[in-house]
């Protein structure tokens, strides 16, 4: 596959060529029980542990930020969750496998010392282990980087995928790096990774969310593009696009659904009603894919699509 190099597309140049290609696509709204009147969304894509389908999401009050972080499971079409399983004071989880290992992950918040209401920080943590009843911590991300993101690549290498802010990445860019070891990971892989260029426009940002190895041995990275609008109301998009990671040569992003593939319904504040946050995809052997979505910072949904990588292999 021949990639060339190109600018970066605006949301809206990207929402043009979503909506002039329309699809077939089936919507699911998970239902999740056991977790009292709180919400569950930004779930992780399902994966089979011990014989069952497991999924991780975000739990928190509609009107709090202070979430956590739930492992689920699925009895009679309603997510409860796993019987005697650790939860985690977290947000936005992320869970990948690597040398037969389960990798999670999610955000810390970190609050001020005077005021504990008050979030000042946060730090992506990460646990591994062989099971998911004894995950230990073994590394942490800087301060304000979010969307941290591991893969294992064709040669038994670990792809990283950072997103630095501020003077390095603005309003959020997308970095990627490659380690010998899961051993290796600190704070200096995520603070050293270089920045993917001519992906978001100055005003705009995005991040990684999840990282699939394709057939040629690239990597289909799935994620989200970001934009505010002049009431400063954020809009999220999900977005797909591939990596070559010895060259670090890249595909240009492509927008895969948007707020409008689902149903209306409810928001965590008025500036967010726009917004799904990519979770994590599943490919099926049938040309499809089934993406797993937060909507609006308040529900969990799936959606299914067109397989977004096929494409690139």
């Amino acid at each position: 596959m021949t990639v060339k190099r190109t600018e970066a597309e605006t949301c809206q140049q990207l929402l043009v060529k979503f909506h002039a290609a329309p699809r077939m696509t089936k919507v699911e709204k998970l239902r999740f029980s056991g977790v009292g009147k709180r919400d569950v969304y930004n779930i992780t894509a399902p994966f089979i542990y011990d014989g069952e389908e497991v999924i991780v999401g975000r739990v928190e009050e509609r009107d709090s930020e202070f979430s956590q972080v739930f492992f689920f499971t699925q009895t009679n079409q309603v997510w409860n969750p796993r019987v005697h399983t650790h939860t985690y004071n977290l947000q936005d989880p992320c869970m990948t496998i690597i040398n037969g290992e389960l990798i999670f992950g999610g955000v810390e918040i970190i609050t001020s010392a005077e005021n504990p209401h008050l979030i000042v920080s946060w730090v992506t943590q990460f646990y591994r282990g062989r099971h998911i009843d004894s995950l230990c911590h073994f590394s942490s991300g800087p301060g304000t980087m979010k969307d941290i993101r591991l893969i294992e690549l064709a040669d038994g290498r670990i792809g990283v995928f950072t997103r630095p802010q501020g003077i390095r990445g603005g309003r959020g860019q997308i970095g990627f790096t490659i380690i010998h070891s899961i051993d290796e990971l600190d704070e200096q892989t995520f603070i050293h990774a270089d920045i993917l260029q001519d992906q978001f426009v100055p005003e705009e940002w995005g991040g990684a969310n999840e990282a699939h190895l394709l057939k040629n041995g690239h990597v289909g990275v799935l994620g989200h593009i970001a934009c505010f609008d002049e009431q400063l109301n954020k809009h999220y998009y999900s977005m797909v696009f591939s990596i070559n990671p010895e060259t670090c040569e890249k595909t240009p992003i492509k927008i895969i659904a948007t707020r409008s593939d689902f149903p209306d319904g409810p928001g965590k504040r008025p500036d967010l009603k726009d917004v799904i946050f990519s979770g994590g995809l599943v490919r099926l052997e049938n040309g499809r894919a089934i993406l797993s979505v937060g909507v609006s910072d308040a529900e969990a949904y799936r959606i299914e699509i067109p397989d977004p990588f096929k494409e690139y292999e």
